[in-house]
């Protein structure tokens, strides 16, 4: 039976220098994204976009969840078939593009996990399961771009 779960969040406007966004280099894109008992993350928008490189962007973000979804996904389908994961690193890449309207889009994700399984019998079965991981992460079912999988088992 289908359950809805519902998440809450609070982005904060920091930017203001004193006139607000009377002009497009009057501001800053600085904020902070909250939620109920957690810490502050310290966001801004992409430093070609006149945000501050030391803090996250929306899009490296979208690009965290999509990786962190799979990740969390990927360890739970391993321990639900007996297989020992006993280290794990992704290192991520999204491709967005812009237009000449100011709008853009995510074109593709790529996730790169490197997997360590503690049982060198289980290396097939463990590179398999990313593509199970994929179809059940909630992140990646609600994106309308491709996400991509190159996964290594050692």
């Amino acid at each position: 039976m289908p359950r809805t779960h519902h998440y809450a969040t609070t982005v904060t406007w920091t930017g203001n220098l004193g006139t607000g966004t009377s002009g497009y280099r009057d501001y800053r894109r600085d904020h902070d994204l909250t939620a109920d008992g957690h810490p502050p993350i310290a966001g801004s928008s992409d430093p070609t976009f006149r945000g501050d490189p030391t803090r996250w962007n929306p899009e490296q973000l979208l690009l965290a969840a999509l990786s962190q979804c799979h990740m969390l996904a990927y360890l739970h389908l391993c321990a639900d078939n007996g297989i020992v994961v006993t280290d794990y690193v992704d290192q991520a890449t999204g491709t967005m593009t812009t237009d000449g309207t100011g709008s853009g889009r995510f074109t593709e994700v790529v996730l790169r996990p490197q997997v360590t399984v503690a049982d060198p019998d289980t290396t097939d079965t463990a590179t398999a399961l990313h593509d199970d991981a994929h179809h059940v992460c909630f992140i990646a079912n609600s994106v309308n771009f491709p996400v991509r999988h190159e996964p290594t088992t050692t």
